[in-house]
């Protein structure tokens, strides 16, 4: 089978809730992220094949292929076509599984796998409140439900599901936020971000601050004053619970994108790859408990690699609350010391869609060693 190479990973940084970012329509916010990815690898912009964006709420300024409307903002020639994926927060890491799987089928030579979330303008859930107030009904089916005996699908619960099925107590899960937080402080100031950061002017409520004099280059999420104790004076989620927003990603804006090439598009490009995409795999599960499914969707990667959990290096795994990757490793017997080395989501910010390419781009760095 064909290989796919990634030549391009780059992202915004991340901006707050009404912060930094907050004043940037998605579309033109992704078309950064595309051009920066032409700029840097020198593409002509008349060879990339396609473009495919994860975006998770995809209603009012995110709706309509926001991934074709992020082309016509970008200088991208209107010949390229694109599309858009939700696989909810794994949907930009799928636009890069598809992107990979055209490229490895002989189909394509060039793809930009993107993703872009606005959260402060296009809040979680969007679509699905538009849809009840609006009498469209709910995205559960009476089957569904059936099934589930009217179970509630709630991320927040599923926290707490595993964080009780774990043994993870409050303090633990504290004491990783502020891991996290440090992680992202150390790689901040060691300038590992530099490099794969796109410097876009700031815009706060459509206005552009000081005409593009100053530039958004630093995620707005991390806090370098974070302490122990101050994460631990936050209030849980649910009476009785263990999760609180010190210990859940943060909502965040931001925008991501790879380009992936054949060896083909190596040689059409002129250009050296920053990595191979080895395996792609992806699992559901329970959607109850909701946040379990990372343990064995990574078993069932490692089975088909042939790998074991000491062969990998460096690990991801999305921190949208801090009992994911703490059951992740206790289940997988996996190093602490190799998980999210440049932090996660609670330092660095969760925008939805955006989320997959972002962590790649972080990961494709670290390994890079820059």
């Amino acid at each position: 089978m064909a290989e796919a190479y990634i030549v391009g990973a780059v992202r915004t940084a991340g901006g707050r809730r009404n912060g930094r970012l907050s004043g940037w329509h998605p579309a033109d916010l992704a078309a950064q992220v595309i051009d920066a990815l032409i700029e840097r690898s020198g593409t002509d912009p008349v060879l990339v094949d396609d473009v495919i964006m994860g975006c998770v709420s995809q209603i009012g300024e995110q709706s309509t292929n926001i991934a074709r409307t992020a082309i016509l903002a970008s200088k991208l020639p209107i010949s390229v076509p694109g599309t858009t994926v939700d696989r909810q927060c794994g949907s930009s890491q799928q636009a890069l599984h598809f992107a990979a799987q055209a490229v490895m089928s002989g189909t394509m030579d060039v793809v930009i796998a993107a993703g872009v979330e606005v959260m402060s303008r296009v809040p979680i859930g969007a679509a699905n409140l538009v849809a009840i107030k609006n009498d469209m009904g709910s995205y559960i089916s009476p089957r569904v439900r059936e099934r589930y005996d009217h179970r509630e699908f709630s991320q927040f619960e599923g926290a707490e599901m595993i964080a009780r099925k774990y043994d993870l107590s409050r303090d633990q899960l504290d004491l990783f936020a502020l891991q996290s937080h440090q992680r992202a402080i150390e790689a901040t100031r060691a300038g590992r971000f530099s490099e794969e950061i796109v410097p876009v002017p700031v815009m706060v409520s459509g206005v552009e601050v000081a005409a593009g004099e100053e530039m958004h280059t630093l995620d707005e999420g991390v806090r370098f004053d974070a302490s122990l104790e101050g994460i631990g004076s936050v209030k849980a989620l649910q009476d009785g619970g263990r999760i609180t927003a010190a210990s859940a990603s943060q909502v965040c804006d931001g925008a991501s994108g790879v380009m992936v090439v054949s060896e083909r598009g190596l040689k059409l490009l002129g250009v050296k790859p920053l990595a191979r995409v080895h395996h792609i795999s992806v699992l559901g599960d329970d959607p109850v408990i909701m946040l379990e499914a990372p343990i064995p969707a990574t078993r069932r990667a490692l089975d088909k690699a042939g790998l074991s959990i000491a062969d990998i290096d460096l690990y991801e795994v999305n921190e949208a609350f801090a009992p994911i990757p703490l059951a992740w490793l206790k289940e997988l017997d996996a190093d602490p010391a190799r998980l999210n080395v440049n932090g996660g989501a609670i330092s660095l910010g969760h925008p939805l869609g955006a989320t997959g390419t972002k962590l790649m781009t972080t990961l494709i760095h670290a390994l890079a060693g820059c």
